[in-house]
């Protein structure tokens, strides 16, 4: 293959391979463009027919090994178009009589312009609609359960890190599942926009050395092959030079990289312990490993700490993407290997961490409720309470000796209040909902 032997010398050569669902995608296009060229009959049949079979052998991996450029390489991705072509040609060549080249028949109606931005959003539709989509159905229905089972375990909220209005540990719960709801419903969206791919384009988007019908045919090929809707782009100059609608998708991902960050910190904290921490919860999956190489049975949340990371990880990659997408001057995008690279890694460190997140820690979570509760109910700011009816400063005085050590039922007998008013104003059930309490006294 004399174009990838080439490329080693001029790209670089980093030992950075593409990812199984980007060689699958271009695959997938060479399959679809090569059905689409014997039917307009620009292409010989038998050869045809053997660019098909080796592409159906690239989309089930039996030749990724084969792919060997770099990911850094030439920004249209022509390295890995030319690799496909080269490879393809090759395959065929050992079916048929007569030779195959990889550029007039592999590559016939196409441009690395055309076929590169079309395999980044085949690939990244891909992972996300396989992998992504499953893993945020998967949590979320995971902290709504949760969220339930735990509807009824009152402890102390926190902001700034500090003492706060009580809260029920199923309402902070149910704030996660709602988020990532919502990440769904972004992610989703970001699906529609990568179902619209330039292929037919050729090298500028004008379609040039490509029959007209040719677009729509290979699009329908691969919504047929893929199990998703794509379709010729409505501007495939836009979706040529522009990779706006792939950044997006990043970003879409970056924002479940956010809300599994937070509630994978919110869980570690909560864990902390078990004697001089929170101990709020326990998560008995955690002891399936030690925790310490030092420390006989102490128990880390390791599955959380390697979601951490893995959320770490995409928000770089988010950040990489925005540079990439926006390489390229007028009828070039400049940055498709490195998006597509990306994005497929993203989708798969992302689905783990959910995935893991969801049924080790979540599904597992036991609450320590008489902890929980002792702390919602020593929380000075429970003086919050009757603030109405004594007024901000009075009961700002009163907090204060409340975190010197005073109990918050002994702060309301000087006050004046009764042992039953003490009760009704102190009954967890009315601190968690809308309401003034203190009206009912």
């Amino acid at each position: 293959m004399k174009y990838v032997e080439g490329s080693r010398r001029v790209f670089l050569d980093t030992g950075t391979r593409f990812p199984r669902e980007m060689v699958w995608a271009v695959g997938a296009v060479k399959f679809s463009a090569a059905n689409a060229n014997v039917k307009l009959g620009l292409l010989d049949p038998e050869i045809g027919r053997a660019i098909q079979r080796g592409a159906k052998e690239m989309m089930a991996g039996k030749h990724d090994s084969k792919i060997t450029v770099d990911v850094f390489q030439t920004g249209s991705g022509t390295g890995l178009n030319m690799n496909a072509n080269e490879l393809l040609a090759e395959l065929a060549a050992g079916l048929v009589k007569s030779k195959v080249h990889p550029n007039d028949h592999v590559n016939m109606s196409q441009s690395s312009n055309d076929v590169g931005p079309s395999v980044v959003r085949l690939a990244a539709a891909k992972a996300v609609h396989s992998q992504v989509v499953p893993a945020l159905e998967r949590i979320e229905s995971s902290l709504k359960a949760l969220a339930k089972r735990t509807s009824s375990v009152y402890k102390s909220g926190r902001t700034h890190l500090r003492d706060a209005l009580p809260i029920t540990m199923g309402q902070e719960f149910g704030a996660y599942a709602d988020a990532f709801g919502r990440d769904g419903k972004e992610v989703e969206a970001g699906l529609q926009r990568l179902f619209e791919i330039p292929i037919g384009g050729t090298a500028v988007g004008t379609g040039l050395n490509a029959d007209p019908k040719f677009g729509a045919m290979v699009a329908a090929e691969l919504a047929r092959v893929s199990g998703l809707p794509f379709e010729v782009a409505k501007n495939r100059f836009r979706a040529t030079r522009l990779l706006t609608d792939v950044l997006s998708m990043s970003a879409a991902l970056r924002s479940v990289s956010l809300d599994l960050y937070r509630l994978s910190q919110d869980l570690r904290l909560m864990f902390s312990g078990p004697s001089t921490g929170l101990g709020e919860i326990d998560i008995p999956s955690q002891e399936e490993v030690a925790g310490s190489s030092i420390m006989p049975g102490k128990t880390n949340p390791v599955t959380l700490e390697s979601s951490l990371l893995a959320c770490a990880q995409v928000q770089g990659l988010d950040a990489a993407n925005s540079v990439a997408a926006s390489l390229g001057e007028f009828e070039l995008a400049m940055g498709v290997p490195l998006l597509g690279y990306n994005l497929v890694t993203q989708s798969k460190l992302l689905s783990e961490a959910l995935s893991k997140v969801s049924g080790l820690v979540v599904d597992n979570v036991v609450p320590m409720r008489e902890r929980a509760r002792r702390y919602a109910e020593s929380s000075q700011a429970l003086i919050t309470v009757i603030s109405p009816k004594i007024g901000y400063d009075k009961a700002a005085a009163v907090g204060k000796r409340l975190a010197r050590g005073l109990s918050i039922r002994d702060a309301l007998k000087e006050l004046g209040f009764t042992q039953k008013e003490i009760d009704l104003i102190l009954d967890m059930k009315g601190l968690v909902k809308p309401g003034i309490p203190s009206k009912k006294l």
